[in-house]
């Protein structure tokens, strides 16, 4: 007897063995059922072996008391004792499957079919499975048999007698004979149906692809013909009543539970289709309406039950279509915006632990594996296996895939396999997640031989495979391109010319001779420049590939390498900074603007690093107006005259211009590590404010560098030689329009005002000679054909428009604002902002301005009617000839112009008596109108939508075009690269132009009531 407090020797020899409550274990063995073999030591070594032990003694004990009798008893226990064979097969299975336990404690002599031991027994196939299911007469004794078959698959498993594929084999073969059971009961069962038709079921899925789960739905195909003389629809009408009894007799639960469903789904039409076809039928169908995923699921069609004759004649009839699939428009992008669709229904908290359908799953390894059978399975037969495993080998073979990369993935996707297998096998159940309690994945990491600390163990090895499958797509479609032209390996079997170029048509490559012609110039030859570009261009190809535009992301590669190969930092960048080679594939294949912003300076490059910004976006975070204004007055003050200093400015904006371009193409684009940026306001806000204050820098610099050197082309007193440090008069810019409220775009002209006032004692003659002499300078050189984009200076909202002076004094606009100001001058006063210049001079002129744009009580209701007569001759008048209204950013329906009125007619009206009116800014003065009650909530929520969405468009038809536009480009792959900036993937440029027209009709139906008074 243990004294007490102490622990048994029994419980000390369980816990050694595994059990992880060996008090409830040691009561299991003290059992009267266990009584004659709880001494033996190889029950203890063996329940320790298995998966869970505590399980497989549950299992153990139960099964013994459900033996029929002293006899039944003693015969189990001797066998499960002398027998090794049948001891590790049956306590592996109850130590891994609560499920089978269950089965055997309700059939008790069902343990006998995992005595024999027989090389036959060894790999049943489907005439094996016939035998044993062929006593079946109804529903109830088909799953019983089904049970007992499964279960001496399930034991071969679990004690390792056959691998993954050799399992998921068995399982299908089970299921083919589990069809041809159930068709042949629904057959008895209706023999007048039987008499008139002929029913093939085609196998698809994993089941087509003898690659099934143990718990899976089984996808089939029905196609059904009239016997010679039988009316061909009563024919169909029969056909369909067996296929309807065969996938009840599968799917229903009984008493005994239910097998699997059987799903029809995969046919023409889906469920809204015939359940059953004729041939010609069927292919009428794929001939003129199938989809690509359609033929996708094809790769794995065989038959399996029925008229086996009637469903090859199925198969033989449809291959040629499937191996043409390749050939259809948006091929590539129609198989990813599938994948895609699978990823986003998973419900978010269940991604990570989605072993099939989540990112580095099951079903990445099987689609890519499809598409590349796809492609190149027309001209090479040795492809067509609707076997992954099979598959993924004969593509290594024939060289369309590295064997290095092939090895890798075979073990990843065997080991994912498996754990799916051991997860379902549990509680016979269909599921795909990895569960979360720790006993589980501890029976799991068990079962797959991992016995130190089987959680940790199984969590990094889950991880390791899984973050080999993330990389496929480099290793899969884009390596063999670099080995095809790189050439370095004698003897090696590699993609063909022929088969390169095909592959790269399906990836999206427009001209795939040209790519293969960069491809070759980057990654030839054995120099250092050469083998790291072999290795990151596997990357940027699937990155490029992405993009709407492949072929200009990896000719800009090219262009970029030719300049910068040979810095040392250049490549190591790209090799080492983990954002920077993926920031780079995203700005190169965006559109032409950042690409050509990079081109003029390419050492730009390093801007795309980690750096040390914030929200993911290191070094393109934009720099403070401060920052910038003093870089830009440090260069001019370096310069050795204007043209050279405002060359040196324009230098800085061009970079800065690329930095702030490709932060937004990098935030909207997303990243491996971090997605796409949520709040597109906030983003519409960023860029607009980082290209203000760069436009409001360049312009303080270019001031100084006119003001110290002067105009070379004017006369002695009109500044030729420049002023030195003091212009004669002091001088202020305003910013006016986009520029004053911070939300210039990348195309935008600068919209200003230029204002002066003489210093004490000076001509007002001469200093008024000095202003203008300086803003011609100041346009003049920001206008200079160079390298660097020209930055215009529009001043037509001045006073008296394009027929007034350029530059007036403060009294001269007092006077002229006093006496002659128009409605509209005062709207497009509540724009303007000090942006550069004489800090004082300019706060006065804000001070004068304030009483016109704010006007004291508001705005009189003649004033109102004037400004709605303006917004409607101009909606009428400036509207170009031929757009579309309901797509123009600016002008249109629901547009930034009906936005902007609406708001700044609440300004105008209510500015005077609301503080947070008075700002330059759209989108606060919105939320200020919320925040005041002068319009709802959600009514503030749809024109923002609106506004920030056209803002959008308008930067992004800028970023793709590299020119300024208001309408969505006309050319296919122009508007896709607007639609991947704005978040629509591949095929979904219809939805983005529905979306845009739905949110700006919303916000026109406002606009019609706020500011037309509708």
């Amino acid at each position: 007897m243990t004294a007490p407090g102490r622990r048994s020797s029994t419980f000390t020899r369980l816990l050694r063995h595994g059990f992880t409550d060996p008090s409830c274990a040691e009561r299991l063995l003290e059992s009267a059922e266990l009584a004659p073999i709880k001494a033996d030591p190889v029950l203890l070594d063996a329940l320790g072996a298995t998966a869970d032990p505590d399980l497989a003694l549950l299992g153990l004990v139960r099964l013994v008391e459900a033996q029929e009798g002293p006899a039944a008893r003693r015969e189990l226990l001797d066998t499960l004792i002398a027998a090794k064979p049948l001891r590790d097969r049956l306590l592996g299975v109850l130590g891994a499957s609560a499920a089978l336990g269950d089965h055997l404690a309700r059939h008790p002599r069902d343990w006998q079919e995992l005595v024999t031991y027989e090389p036959q027994d060894l790999h049943p196939g489907v005439e094996e499975f016939e035998r044993g299911l062929a006593p079946a007469t109804d529903p109830v004794s088909l799953r019983v048999l089904y049970r007992r078959c499964l279960l001496s698959i399930a034991a071969r498993d679990v004690c390792g007698t056959t691998d993954l594929a050799q399992t998921a084999a068995e399982l299908a073969d089970l299921a083919t004979a589990t069809l041809r059971a159930a068709l042949a009961i629904a057959q008895a069962a209706a023999p007048d149906d039987a008499a008139l038709c002929r029913l093939a079921v085609v196998a698809m899925g994993k089941c087509g692809g003898h690659e099934l789960n143990y718990v899976s739905d089984v996808d089939v195909i029905f196609v059904g013909e009239a016997v010679e003389g039988a009316d061909e629809g009563k024919a169909l009408q029969a056909a369909g009543r067996l296929a309807s009894h065969l996938m009840r007799i599968c799917s229903e639960t009984t008493v005994e539970g239910s097998i699997w469903p059987v799903d029809a789904n995969l046919r023409p039409e889906g469920r809204n289709g015939p359940l059953v076809r004729t041939l010609s039928s069927h292919l009428a169908y794929y001939q003129r309406w199938a989809k690509t995923w359609e033929f996708q699921a094809l790769l794995k069609a065989r038959p399996v039950a029925g008229d086996l004759k009637l469903g090859e004649e199925y198969v033989a009839t449809l291959a040629p279509l499937v191996w043409h699939a390749a050939e259809r428009a948006n091929f590539v992008p129609d198989v990813q915006r599938m994948r895609r669709r699978v990823v986003e229904n998973i419900p978010v908290a269940e991604v990570e632990r989605e072993l099939k359908l989540g990112p580095g799953g099951l079903r990445d390894v099987e689609f890519a594996v499809q598409l590349l059978q796809l492609v190149h399975g027309r001209a090479d037969t040795s492809l067509r296996s609707g076997t992954t495993l099979d598959a993924l080998r004969a593509l290594a073979a024939g060289g369309y895939v590295g064997r290095a990369d092939a090895v890798q993935l075979d073990e990843a996707y065997r080991f994912l396999r498996s754990m799916e297998h051991r997860i379902q096998l549990y509680r016979l159940r269909r599921t795909h997640l990895v569960p979360e309690e720790d006993a589980d994945l501890r029976r799991i990491g068990r079962s797959l031989g991992l016995r130190a600390d089987p959680v940790v163990e199984l969590n990094r090895e889950w991880k390791r495979h899984a973050a080999v499958v993330r990389r496929l797509h480099e290793k899969l479609f884009y390596r063999p391109l670099l080995d095809a032209v790189a050439q370095l390996a004698p003897g090696e079997t590699r993609l063909s010319a022929d088969a390169a170029r095909e592959r790269l048509v399906a990836l999206g490559y427009a001209d795939p001779a040209a790519a293969l012609r960069h491809l070759e110039a980057l990654a030839s030859g054995v120099s250092r420049k050469a083998a790291i570009q072999r290795t990151l261009l596997p990357v940027l190809l699937g990155w490029f590939a992405d993009s709407a535009d492949p072929d200009a992301g990896l000719l800009n590669f090219r262009k970029v390498s030719d300049a910068l190969g040979k810095t040392p930092w250049y490549l190591r960048l790209l090799r080492d900074e983990g954002a920077a080679a993926e920031n780079l594939a995203r700005v190169l294949s965006a559109g032409r603007l950042a690409p050509d912003l990079l081109m003029r300076a390419p050492e730009a490059v390093a801007l795309l690093g980690d750096g040390d910004g914030d929200g993911g976006r290191g070094g393109l975070e934009p720099r403070s107006r401060a920052h910038l204004e003093q870089e830009i007055l440090a260069a001019v003050g370096r310069a050795d005259g204007g043209e050279q200093a405002v060359t040196a400015a324009r230098g800085v904006r061009r970079r800065e211009l690329f930095r702030t371009a490709a932060m937004d193409i990098v935030a909207s684009y997303g990243t491996e590590e971090n997605p796409a940026v949520a709040d597109q306001g906030a983003l519409v806000d960023l860029v607009g404010g980082a290209v203000s204050d760069l436009t409001a820098a360049t312009l303080a610099g270019t001031l100084r560098a006119v003001v110290r050197w002067g105009s070379p082309h004017a006369s002695e007193g009109e500044g030729r030689g420049g002023w030195g440090d003091t212009l004669p008069t002091r001088f202020a810019v305003i910013g006016m329009g986009r520029f004053g409220g911070h939300e210039l775009g990348y195309g935008s002209d600068a919209d200003v005002l230029f204002v002066h006032e003489p210093r004490d004692g000076v001509d007002e003659q001469e200093a008024s000679l000095a202003a203008n002499a300086v803003v011609s300078e100041m346009r003049r050189l920001l206008q200079i054909p160079s390298a660097d984009p020209p930055l215009l200076i529009d001043a037509d909202l001045r006073p008296e428009g394009k027929s007034g002076p350029l530059v007036r004094t403060l009294r001269s606009y007092e006077a002229y604002y006093r006496r002659w100001s128009l409605v509209w001058e005062a709207q497009a006063l509540l724009r303007a902002e000090v942006v550069a210049g004489d800090e004082d001079l300019g706060r006065r002129f804000i001070e004068l301005i304030d009483p016109l744009r704010y006007p004291a009580e508001g705005l009189g209701d003649d004033a109102v009617r004037e400004i709605r007569r303006l917004k409607a001759r101009m909606e009428s008048e400036r509207m170009p000839r031929g757009a579309d209204p309901t797509l123009h950013s600016k002008l249109g329906r629901g547009g930034l112009s009906d936005v902007e009125w609406t708001v700044q007619l609440m300004q105008l009206r209510h500015g005077w008596a609301e503080p947070g009116l008075r700002t330059t800014r759209t989108r606060a003065a919105l939320a200020a109108a919320c925040a005041a009650g002068l319009l709802a909530g959600e009514d503030a929520a749809v024109l923002d939508e609106a506004w920030v969405l056209a803002t959008r468009v308008r930067n992004a038809v800028m970023l793709v075009r590299g020119r300024a536009g208001d309408t969505f480009p006309s050319d296919g792959r122009e508007l896709a690269a607007v639609g991947r900036y704005l978040g629509y993937g591949p095929g979904h440029v219809g939805d983005m132009l529905d979306d845009y027209r739905r949110i700006t009709r919303r916000a026109r139906a406002l606009v019609d009531e706020l500011f037309y008074g509708a």
